[in-house]
């Protein structure tokens, strides 16, 4: 039996890469432990400030964000915005709201990490709890290890044992969330348009974030696409793949749900191998943060600067038509498809 709600009692939760209401484990346990919900997404200054704030990513999170504020607003609360340092908006909203709990996703990059730390440090100091939550991935980092080694460095040894593995439940979808009386709608914040956190255009034909879009989209391919998946998704001339990345990488679907879904179906066990190498690598991140900076397995290579040469990789004007036909696909979709991505990243690291 699930714990019964104090009266009055407020929990927040903070959204960071989860941008849905279906299997949202943190959410879930929320609305089951208090009688009021506060969702919560800061617009982090550090990250608009960076080079992660490209205008098709920002397009596709603002597009996410609202998709997600429509589906809080049918069930009764709304998203609450803000805009600055996540941990500190998150502590004075905890604060403001009288919040026992702050809730969010457990995620595995260095940033992540060091942004719960910092959580679970202002909490302690507020005197509230810090939970997080699965939902990033579908296996943690830390639930599968080789005998005696912190992580799988090797994809099938990780892929025989993560195969093997009974997936947790799927989370109800809240049927109800209360924000509490005294959030007066407007203290709830406003979602920004692209012009307001980043300067430039977003790719002609980049497709449309959100829980929604993304859920049709898995439906779509679910009847459609899967069962020719395993003959022809290294066809870079076939749309065969599921085109699901961009939703996955935000949190607009979950990764649990699809593998689930995907399961027993024609087609599955390839696609399910390729959520697999998605948690291998977040598992190799967790383990080794420095991965976006340094060398996995250095090998003492000297790397090249030449902003000329970069530039016309980004632009598809290498005079090599098969990396220049990705990039292309990238310039004009903000997506590539994924044999695509192995060339034109190896092309780049490798050749250039």
């Amino acid at each position: 039996m699930s714990p019964r709600a104090p009266s009055g009692s407020t929990i927040v939760v903070l959204f960071t890469r989860d941008l849905r209401v279906h299997d949202h484990p943190a959410l879930a346990e929320a609305t089951k432990l208090a009688e009021r919900v506060v969702p919560l997404f800061v617009l982090d200054a550090s990250l608009l400030a960076s080079d992660f704030a490209s205008p098709n990513r920002v397009t596709f999170l603002v597009q996410s964000l609202t998709d997600l504020d429509a589906s809080l607003r049918a069930l009764g609360g709304a998203l609450v915005v803000r805009r600055g340092d996540a941990v500190r908006e998150a502590a004075v909203l905890a604060r403001t709201v009288g919040a026992r709990a702050v809730f969010a996703s457990a995620d595995v990059s260095a940033y992540a990490h060091e942004r719960e730390r910092r959580l679970r440090e202002a909490c302690a100091e507020a005197g509230i709890e810090l939970r997080l939550f699965p939902g990033v991935t579908i296996v943690g980092p830390g639930e599968l290890r080789p005998a005696g080694g912190d992580h799988f460095r090797v994809f099938t040894p990780y892929w025989n044992r993560w195969r093997m593995l009974s997936l947790r439940p799927t989370a109800p979808r809240p049927r109800c969330i209360a924000l509490p009386r005294g959030l007066a709608r407007g203290s709830l914040g406003r979602l920004p348009v692209l012009r307001e956190l980043v300067a430039g255009v977003p790719s002609p034909d980049l497709v449309v974030g959100g829980e929604s879009r993304a859920r049709a989209r898995l439906d779509a391919w679910l009847r459609r696409g899967l069962g020719r998946y395993p003959a022809h998704h290294d066809d870079l001339a076939v749309d065969g793949t599921s085109r699901l990345s961009p939703y996955l990488h935000f949190g607009c679907l979950s990764p649990v749900e699809v593998a689930r879904r995907t399961a027993n179906r024609p087609g599955g066990e390839a696609f399910r191998r390729q959520l697999c190498w998605r948690d291998f690598h977040h598992q190799v991140t967790a383990a080794f943060p420095a991965i976006a900076r340094e060398d996995y397995r250095p090998r003492g290579d000297r790397w090249g600067d030449d902003a000329e040469l970069l530039a016309l990789w980004k632009q598809g004007r290498t005079g090599f038509p098969l990396v220049d036909a990705g990039m292309r696909q990238l310039v004009r979709e903000g997506w590539m498809h994924n044999r695509a991505r192995l060339v034109t990243a190896s092309f780049l690291v490798k050749d250039l």
